[in-house]
């Protein structure tokens, strides 16, 4: 299983520019299945990833495009 984190990207949703950063998770035919299942869960939970595409490629391999949206941060004090 490979897990590869692209750039950021911005999109239109709902009317508002907003940023996501994407990851690509690649699982060979070989590979448990069930355990990709387990890996993506984890990420979706802990690390705030969803689901934005998935494909299963021929020989069996399947890839899935994860994002999660890029928060801008604002200072709320400034120094002087």
């Amino acid at each position: 299983m490979r897990e590869h984190t692209i750039g950021y990207a911005e999109e239109q949703v709902a009317g508002s520019q907003q940023r996501f950063e994407y990851m690509i998770v690649t699982v060979e035919s070989h590979e448990n299945l069930k355990d990709a299942r387990a890996r993506l869960l984890e990420h979706s939970e802990y690390g705030r990833w969803e689901l934005a595409r998935s494909v299963i490629l021929y020989g069996g391999r399947r890839k899935y495009w994860l994002r999660r949206r890029v928060m801008k941060l604002q200072k709320t004090v400034h120094f002087v």
